[in-house]
């Protein structure tokens, strides 16, 4: 379904998803070429260690193409980097809908809060793993 949704995982029983800043930097590749080729475009996104967080839009009903190829490749990748083995995400992804421009701009002030609300940084522009674009831009190769 077309639309702007807020969208997530997290570890399999809490485990880290980023161990270093290597794989978040991965992460985010993984991310910019499944959103090339799902037409996806990515609004905010904030990594923390166990989860991640993006707000995105989806012109066209790719939304589930585009999260189980980034959820699957970058699992393989991180797998086979840090030599483990299994499910790296508990579950299937998460995605809610996000219905109008003011439930827009709460939800991409609680996602970039997360480092805040977790006490790493006192304000979001600090954590280096998040990006805000406004609707009608993309973050698309910004990061």
């Amino acid at each position: 379904m077309p639309g702007f949704f807020h969208v997530g995982a997290r570890g399999v029983d809490g485990c880290a998803v980023f161990r270093e800043q290597d794989d978040r930097v991965l992460f985010l590749r993984v991310l910019a070429l499944a959103a090339r080729d799902t037409e996806l475009i990515v609004r905010a996104f904030c990594l923390m260690t166990t989860h991640y967080h993006l707000v995105v839009e989806a012109p066209k009903p790719t939304l589930s193409v585009a999260l189980q190829r980034l959820n699957g490749r970058y699992a393989q990748l991180f797998n086979e980097h840090h030599g483990r083995s299994g499910h790296l995400f508990g579950g299937r992804f998460w995605a809610d809908l996000i219905e109008s421009d003011e439930q827009f701009e709460k939800v991409c002030a609680y996602v970039l809060n997360n480092p805040v609300r977790a006490g790493l940084v006192a304000h979001w522009h600090a954590w280096p793993w998040s990006r805000y674009a406004p609707k009608g831009s993309c973050l698309r190769g910004t990061w």
